[in-house]
């Protein structure tokens, strides 16, 4: 019976957008949610006053470290797997998940490490402000050594959704989410008999949040996952395995990682401004959130039904989960702009905002949010990339996009026409990633997927 139900997998046989839609909108919806309690983390933040919330903002490339880290590892993971399981190697499929837990548990301990030795050198090169300074340390330690908690949830929510059970997944993102958000503000401000903790506490809730979201995640693979078995006993790292994982993995690492040093580097651009520059920039990074994750939960979605269709050869089906894929990103992501552009001052106002921030704020959202729909277009492709195996392609697109446009034109802009300039660097940075794209996209479908050949009239119709 097993082995009847892994033959008849969906991602093989289930018309494409039924496919999509079961397989993209628990995450879309979960991710949303995630992004909602990253949000209020920084409105509530943003009540005890705005060295709090510019502290934080501060701390975000470390902790979009962290995430870039498990999430490219996690990429490779996913694709690989889905991989596996098209072409029915079960065995094989296994040991790609168990060590995907394996390096997981390295990444936490990396990052434990430098959580007890280096955020306070890491806040203090960023700022002379001693408020900021002691903020930012409190928040940054507390994240680092108790990291274990986004790791281990991420990583099981990968096997889940590489084997289609989303809706577990699904749950678990929610479930750490709505607790990051029912413990904000009893920990920040100390209600209900507890103690106030206050930047804390915020720090503390983020840490609750994400271990619910990991036992749970535990749970329903061992319970539920019958595909793969995730049973550490005997367990010997793979090297061969886990090269190929990085092989997928280490490009959307890098790209994520080189995004944690944009925004370093834009903090420090801004600062040289005011505080409230810099806030103002971590105030987009948590709204555009609420713009990006669906595009985030429809990629991945998608990444493993091209990896699946791919291995088993289905060319129409890969062509046409691309096709509905970009334009469902373009499309969120013109939503993003209008959302950007007619609520601006309703937006800044959730954060507690000053008529300075007001000031600063206001253009700078509307301004950077013209990229977005270029951007939409940008990091579906980039999934594609990594789903077939060219994640490098997107390497390379994310160094140009943000160190040689991004980066450099704020630099320009700040030093040589002033602050509201600098926020056009984005815009350039979009436009010209998308001509790359453009070119790698091209590339990719003459290399890999025009030689699969077309499937028969019965498969096509299974698209619809």
């Amino acid at each position: 019976m097993a082995e009847q139900v892994r033959e008849e997998n969906k991602m093989g046989t289930m018309p494409i957008p039924k496919l999509l839609v079961q397989m993209s909108l628990p995450m879309m919806l979960s991710m949303l949610v995630q992004a909602l309690y990253n949000m209020v983390d920084s409105i509530f933040v943003a009540q005890i006053n705005e060295e709090a919330l510019t502290a934080v903002s501060l701390v975000f490339p470390m902790q979009s470290l962290m995430i870039a880290i498990a999430t490219g590892t996690y990429v490779g993971v996913n694709a690989l797997l889905s991989r596996d399981l098209g072409r029915k190697d079960f065995e094989r499929a296994n040991q790609v998940a168990k060590n995907g837990i394996f390096l997981a548990l390295c990444s936490y301990i990396g990052f434990a490490t430098f959580g007890t030795l280096l955020a306070k050198p890491f806040i203090y090169f960023q700022t002379d402000d001693p408020l900021i300074r002691e903020y930012g340390v409190q928040y940054l330690t507390i994240i680092s050594i108790l990291c274990i908690g986004v790791y281990a949830q991420m990583i099981m929510e990968r096997l889940l959704q590489a084997t289609g059970k989303t809706h577990f997944s699904m749950i678990s993102q929610m479930m750490g989410a709505v607790i990051n958000i029912i413990m904000d503000p009893i920990l920040i401000f100390g209600l209900f008999g507890f103690p106030a903790l206050g930047v804390k506490g915020a720090a503390m809730a983020t840490i609750f949040g994400q271990m619910a979201g990991m036992s749970f995640g535990i749970y329903a693979n061992i319970k539920f996952n019958k595909e793969i078995n995730i049973n550490m006993k005997g367990f010997r790292p793979n090297i061969h395995i886990i090269i190929n994982i990085y092989k997928i993995g280490a490009p959307s690492i890098v790209m994520q990682a080189i995004g944690s040093l944009t925004t370093f580097g834009m903090n420090k651009i801004l600062i040289q401004f005011s505080s409230t520059a810099t806030a103002v920039y971590g105030i987009f990074f948590k709204l555009n959130s609420f713009i990006f994750m669906p595009v985030f939960g429809l990629n991945n979605g998608m990444i493993p039904i091209i990896a699946y269709n791919y291995g088993a050869r289905k060319k129409d089906r890969i062509i046409y989960t691309m096709k509905i894929c970009i334009s469902a990103g373009i499309t969120i992501m013109v939503c993003g702009i209008a959302i950007f552009w007619l609520f601006t001052p309703q937006l800044l106002a959730m954060f507690n905002a000053s008529e300075n921030m007001y000031e600063i704020g206001i253009p700078a959202l509307r301004i950077i949010a013209i990229s977005f729909s270029f951007a939409g277009y940008c990091i579906v492709s980039g999934s594609v990339f990594q789903a077939l195996g060219n994640g490098v392609y997107s390497l390379i697109n994310s160094i140009c996009r943000q160190l040689v446009f991004l980066l450099p034109s704020a630099f320009i802009l700040a030093n040589f026409v002033g602050l509201e300039a600098t926020w056009w660097s984005y815009p350039i940075a979009e436009i010209a990633s998308a001509l790359g794209t453009t070119y790698f996209l091209v590339r990719i479908y003459r290399q890999k997927i025009a030689p699969l050949g077309h499937e028969n009239d019965e498969h096509k119709s299974e698209l619809t």
